[in-house]
């Protein structure tokens, strides 16, 4: 009966040690892999002081420079983008509304 609890002491004792081992091991093998970026990579402090000077048209995407940019923005200020016609709206409305109606009723065919 001794001899059984002293042979699982030392098989949980090896395994710990073992596990313990194998974590120390890995932690380290890999913390020289990450310690650093590459050296291709900006710092982010550079990133942070780097002014931009291109920007992107909130219309169609396209790129503007920064004098474009301002005077779009001005121009959106003055003349708000028109409107949808309710009646569109409303139908963009229904269509929302029964797409989540079918989320909770996958049965209903409406």
């Amino acid at each position: 009966m001794r001899r059984v609890k002293t042979i699982k002491y030392i098989k949980l004792l090896s395994l710990i040690v073992s596990t313990v081992t194998l974590v120390f091991l890995s932690s380290y093998w890999r913390s020289a892999a990450i310690a650093l970026p590459p050296p291709e990579d900006t710092p982010e402090e550079i990133l942070r002081t780097k002014i931009i000077i291109e920007a992107r048209s909130p219309i169609n995407g396209k790129s503007l420079t920064a004098a474009e940019y301002v005077q779009l923005q001005a121009q959106l200020q003055e003349i708000p983008p028109p409107k949808l016609d309710p009646k569109i709206r409303e139908q963009i409305f229904l269509l929302r509304l029964r797409k989540t109606l079918l989320q909770f009723f996958p049965f209903l065919n409406f």
